[in-house]
């Protein structure tokens, strides 16, 4: 992702939102259903339609964090039901990416995924490659620290292979090798129930808005959409000047 270069109204224009999409399993257990697996159902479901509702306001990049490197310590039919999940995900939505113009990127180590779903994953980029409504970015066996640290081990093996010389090695030359260069850095980060961000884009984040909303992912509506956009037009930003 890059911080490209912002023109005097880009203060005010929301491009980029990054959402930390928290409480699927609170919402299933609060509504006494038979396994909280059920809320990371519908909390998928939630991703598809706010990208329909996004598209209406323009916003031409949405990050969702997915599935976190630390979320493969939990319960092995828990991690079994969100890969089946990711896979169903992406194997019912072509019709939806067609239809509504969006591009499907992904960050993250997906070399921790089975092979099938990293070759469904590899099948919607491909599909999806010149949608232009919306880039749906999908952090997916993601954190940030190892985002970074991969970022740090291309480095150092260009370094040793002489592609670059340590003297190179500045802010721009260390985005160029995270997981999604090119893309602008969050105008906003959202997080639903919780108020941490929790390892998620550490580098692209540095100087993202941040809002916290006290409801459960599943609940999250188009309604917070249009708060979100509302609250940032007001918002000045800085980056530390």
């Amino acid at each position: 992702m890059s911080n490209a270069k912002l023109d005097s109204n880009e203060n005010s224009k929301l491009r980029h939102i990054a959402f930390i999409p928290d409480g699927n399993r609170r919402w299933a257990k609060k509504r006494g259903a038979v396994s909280t697996l059920i809320g990371h159902r519908r909390g998928f479901d939630n991703i598809k339609q706010l990208c329909a509702s996004l598209i209406k306001y323009n916003v031409k990049y949405a990050t969702f964090f997915c599935f976190s490197t630390e979320n493969w310590k939990r319960s092995a039919e828990e991690v079994s039901y969100l890969m089946k999940l990711f896979y169903s995900v992406f194997d019912d939505a072509d019709n939806f990416f067609k239809d509504n113009g969006v591009k499907v990127e992904t960050v993250g180590d997906l070399s921790q995924l089975s092979q099938d779903l990293q070759d469904r994953i590899s099948q919607i980029k491909e599909k999806t490659k010149n949608n232009d409504k919306i880039t749906l970015i999908c952090a997916v066996s993601y954190s940030g620290r190892s985002e970074i640290i991969r970022a740090a081990k291309k480095i150092a093996r260009d370094v040793l292979d002489k592609k670059i010389n340590i003297d190179d090695i500045d802010e721009q030359r260390f985005e160029s090798y995270l997981d999604l260069p090119g893309v602008p850095y969050p105008d906003v980060v959202v997080r639903t129930s919780e108020q941490r961000i929790s390892n998620f884009l550490l580098w692209e984040a540095a100087y993202s808005e941040l809002i916290f909303l006290d409801k459960l992912w599943p609940d999250f509506s188009e309604e917070d959409i249009q708060f979100i956009i509302e609250d940032f037009s007001k918002r000045k930003r800085r980056y530390g000047k």
